[in-house]
């Protein structure tokens, strides 16, 4: 088993960087075809306006945007700037969650369970961002996603010591539970319309199996207030909120093909449309009737809790985070001079101020110093 701790900083963080800059990158190609049902492995990449394959070398995440500034090389046609977005998005994450989740993982972790919880976190985080752009565009959450994010969660449940099985399944119904029957089904019986869609279920579903009920709850309170305000500035700069342009396109195709249907046909089909959420009565110019993307808004919860909404909204999970990364001989004796009488909470300015008694610097501890700094203090409490 190879330690964690023996891999040079050097190589860590390009590594999940350009791993998060592919990820994103294959992520807009679900954002393009999954609500269009279309196949995300064939064919290749293509340009949307023309058709043409698109090469290898102009497939690069970033690089290949910039340098071709946002145009086609087969056509000219503008490439919407949401695929550079996207990519800068996944990098991002990927920075996030290494320097939030692994760096701080127990120095002696093996490299293979190390690579395990940062693919998942990182698969997690661009799943979350493809259902973000997706209900944007089409108000939309795919089942693939949602249901499959489900099961990953409870398949990888192991790799979150904060929880276990039994906290995953329960957060998975917990977090499909508080949607669908306040807002699936009470809010229709008073109102004569959907609160919320299954598509928002789900995904809280999946925060649940992810998080625990905690985080799925923490997920819908969050995106609550983050919606809410976002849809009152929206109605305080524009005076209204619009559908998305892909929901208007498909409505005005959904039109025509009901026209060229027979009135009987037209009359099933229409009573179909009626059980879909979205194709209920609505106003634009109205917070209570107004319709908005609320993926986004869970999305954005959701990543929150995932980076920091753990570290204070479940107190366990920091404890042993602490407790992971103290040495053991630490514990056994404790006798752990950063060790404070309330609950043994850690604390970095006397840790710092330990380090400076054995002659470790003073200056700012990156993850690296930190675990040479613990190292250090452990030694020294063997002597």
């Amino acid at each position: 088993m190879i330690p964690f701790e023996d891999l040079p900083v050097e190589v860590v963080y390009p590594y999940a960087i350009l791993l998060g800059l592919f990820g994103a990158s294959f992520i807009n190609v679900v954002i393009y075809r999954l609500p269009r049902g279309m196949s995300l492995v064939r064919p290749g990449s293509r340009c949307a306006a023309c058709g043409t394959p698109v090469r290898f070398y102009d497939n690069i995440p970033v690089v290949s945007y910039l340098l071709l500034r946002g145009r086609a090389r087969c056509c000219r046609a503008r490439i919407s700037p949401r695929y550079l977005a996207v990519e800068l998005i996944g990098g991002l994450l990927a920075w996030a969650i290494l320097q939030k989740l692994v760096l701080r993982l127990p120095s002696d972790t093996s490299i293979g369970r190390v690579l395990a919880i940062f693919t998942a976190e990182l698969a997690f985080a661009l799943a979350l961002v493809a259902v973000a752009f997706i209900d944007l565009e089409h108000m939309y959450v795919p089942d693939a996603i949602s249901v499959g994010g489900t099961v990953f969660g409870i398949a990888t449940v192991s790799l979150r010591p904060e929880i276990d099985l039994k906290d995953a399944l329960l957060g998975a119904a917990v977090g499909f539970g508080i949607v669908w029957l306040p807002f699936g089904v009470l809010y229709k019986v008073i109102r004569g319309r959907t609160g919320m869609g299954l598509g928002d279920a789900k995904l809280l579903m999946m925060a649940g199996a992810w998080f625990g009920w905690t985080g799925a709850v923490f997920a819908l309170l969050a995106g609550a207030v983050q919606g809410t305000v976002a849809a009152v500035i929206l109605l305080l700069v524009h005076g209204r909120i619009e559908e998305p342009a892909g929901v208007m396109a498909e409505k005005r195709e959904t039109e025509t093909a009901l026209a060229q249907l027979s009135p009987e046909e037209r009359a099933a089909a229409e009573a179909e449309l009626a059980k879909d959420p979205l194709y209920e009565a609505s106003s634009s110019s109205s917070l209570g009737l107004a319709r908005i993307a609320f993926g986004p808004f869970l999305v954005l919860a959701m990543l929150e809790y995932l980076l920091i909404g753990r570290d204070w909204v479940t107190p366990s999970y920091r404890n042993q985070l602490h407790r992971d990364s103290i040495p053991s001989s630490f514990i056994a004796r404790g006798d752990h001079p950063a060790q404070t009488s309330r609950g043994g909470r850690l604390d970095r300015r006397r840790m710092v101020m330990a380090g400076q008694e054995l002659g470790v610097g003073t200056g700012r501890l990156g993850g690296a110093a930190w675990r040479r700094l613990l190292r250090r203090l452990g030694n020294a409490a063997a002597r």
